[in-house]
């Protein structure tokens, strides 16, 4: 079957997080897409161009053909779905479980790291944001880091979470752009075997992760 056209509606590379989850996992599978772009921090009409795409109001939007689907997980599933042939999910049913009950955590947790260290892929700004509530939630990404590579990585046969990549990685990416950006003290806060920055190595490792800090950069610029 044809693929339709598809189109990815996303915010400011240097700050929309969720924009790069979809995206990412995108560009991981090899889909040929269209961006479109929506500038983000400017009140009013930020909002009047999200909802020019979708009723949700907010980025990112993937627009398959005539559908229109939002929410990040929403559209990382439909590509699973869609998509079989890019295994964004691993064959294995236990890895795959728990890949999708981490990427569920992400998405509906960790308030504090994402309040108080935004997204900011192109400044470098230590010991910014820290705080006991962000502390927490990084100590537990941490854990869950370490759980999901011990489990499931070593023989799922890949550098990834769960072995290969997958759509847990495309979830936790951001994660790793804060942790550069913000640099909070991982050992003192669970990396003792060094896994969490293993693992930040792979995901800044990925072409497609550098293509966007790139993208975010020259946006940075042009804006200024």
């Amino acid at each position: 079957m044809k693929m339709p056209p598809l189109t990815l509606v996303i915010g400011d590379k240097n700050w929309s997080s969720w924009s790069l989850r979809p995206w990412l996992a995108m560009k991981r599978a090899g889909l040929a897409f269209e961006e479109a772009h929506v500038t983000l921090r400017q009140g009013d009409d930020t909002k009047a161009q999200c909802l020019a795409y979708s009723p949700a109001g907010k980025v990112p939007v993937l627009k398959w053909g005539d559908e229109t689907i939002w929410d990040s997980l929403a559209i990382l599933e439909t590509l699973n779905e869609r998509v079989p042939g890019a295994h964004l999910w691993p064959a294995d049913g236990v890895a795959r479980a728990h890949g999708r009950a981490i990427s569920a955590e992400m998405h509906s947790g960790f308030t504090a790291l994402r309040r108080d260290m935004p997204m900011d892929c192109t400044h470098h700004r230590p010991g910014e944001g820290m705080n006991d509530a962000v502390a927490h939630n990084i100590s537990r990404i941490i854990a869950i880091w370490t759980e999901a590579r011990g489990r499931f990585g070593v023989t799922g046969g890949g550098p990834y979470l769960l072995g290969p990549f997958s759509i847990a990685d495309a979830m936790y990416a951001p994660v790793v752009s804060r942790f550069d950006t913000y640099a909070p003290d991982l050992v003192a806060l669970g990396d003792r075997d060094s896994v969490a920055r293993a693992y930040m190595e792979t995901i800044n490792a990925m072409p497609e992760m550098r293509e966007w800090v790139m993208d975010a950069r020259a946006q940075m610029m042009a804006a200024s």
